[in-house]
């Protein structure tokens, strides 16, 4: 088993936002898109293709966005997450590399598991490698008894955020990964190219399994408390603000030697002006960019996501607010359409999530 590298996405490194300038549809006079190796599998399949951050993806198929949302939750989807960069850090000084660039203790993690050019002029013995492969990432309860028919790894000996490299369904040299963006069990499957349309086909052929789109990645998320790279967090946001403090590694915390640990480390102990809060509410729902206010009205702070809940049936979000209305039970107020209406800060995640550990 391996703890995975890409647990650095989950940190705060998630490429692809999905903010809605980002996401329209497709039109003739438009620039011309990134494709992923699933492009023409997704038309066959009734996708409803959009333009996302430089690439046509689909945002759902052709069951509603609530019925793939729901279906996530109760069985599992295949998403097509392609778009997604992956890379291989090589040499001898990939752990300096790494825990340059993030506030993790990237040294304890097992094996396996442009900053590369400066290390590489300082004489550092680092390299850094694209993969060409194609990510696939199923998600939900069933999950890991779809996946298990297709493969001779136990994955009950596989927790989650580890990975191994293992043959899927008759395709070699697979990187199978349990993590995922939804708040269930899941899995995120690196796969080579050629046979990523014929991984997805097998994956399909099982009854539990449903294609689900951008749509449903991006509610599934909000439900567990994700942060999306972007809009609530960006490279002025520190761990502790986006409530992501459990991502500092305390050897590195002991010795201040990652990125920010001069601002980060004073914030660690209390004095911090800001946190993500969830909120949820009845009525209209919340949208990135709604002014959050104090009940007497003053704004004193901004929704960064927000969405209707399919499981909750209530409305729910996340944004910043001071540190003194960041107790959950705190009645505020959110402007939707120029009227204010009640909202309460809610503890995160606003469904429970259900990753997989060694019992």
């Amino acid at each position: 088993m391996q703890r995975a590298v890409s647990v650095v996405a989950r940190l705060g490194f998630r490429l692809q936002a999905f903010p809605p300038a980002l996401c329209h549809p497709l039109s003739c006079a438009q620039e011309v898109l990134r494709r992923t190796p699933l492009y023409d599998f997704h038309l066959a399949h009734g996708g409803k293709m959009v333009a996302f951050a430089g690439w046509s993806l689909p945002v759902q198929y052709r069951d509603s966005h609530t019925d793939s949302h729901l279906h996530t939750r109760q069985h599992c989807s295949l998403f097509d997450v392609s778009h997604m960069l992956q890379t291989k850090i090589l040499g001898s000084d990939r752990v300096k590399l790494m825990e340059s660039l993030v506030v993790g203790d990237i040294a304890e993690l097992r094996p396996n598991q442009d900053k590369v050019r400066e290390l590489q002029n300082q004489g550092r013995d680092v390299g850094l490698e694209v993969l060409d492969n194609a990510l696939l990432a199923l998600q939900g309860p069933t999950a890991a008894q779809v996946l298990q028919a297709g493969v001779a790894d136990d994955l009950r000996k596989l927790p989650f955020m580890t990975s191994a490299v293992m043959e899927v369904f008759g395709v070699s040299g697979c990187r199978v990964t349990r993590c995922g963006y939804t708040g269930e069990d899941g899995v995120e499957i690196s796969v080579p190219v050629a046979g990523a349309v014929h991984l997805a086909t097998a994956l399909l052929k099982n009854p539990e399994v449903k294609l689900a789109g951008l749509a449903a990645r991006d509610s599934l998320r909000l439900e567990a408390g994700l942060c999306l790279y972007g809009n609530d967090i960006d490279e002025h946001t520190t761990p502790v603000e986006g409530s992501l403090s459990w991502t500092l590694g305390k050897r590195r915390r002991a010795a201040m030697d990652f990125p920010g640990a001069k601002v980060i480390v004073p914030q660690l102990k209390g004095k911090v002006q800001r946190r993500r809060v969830g909120l949820m509410c009845e009525g209209a729902p919340m949208r990135a960019h709604s002014p959050i206010l104090n009940m007497e009205g003053t704004k004193i702070g901004t929704v960064t996501s927000g969405c209707p809940s399919p499981s909750l049936k209530k409305n729910v979000a996340m944004g910043y607010v001071p540190c003194e209305y960041s107790r959950p039970g705190t009645m505020l107020l959110v402007e939707v359409r120029r009227k204010q209406q009640m909202a309460v800060v809610s503890k995160m995640p606003f469904v429970p999530t259900n990753y997989y550990t060694l019992k």
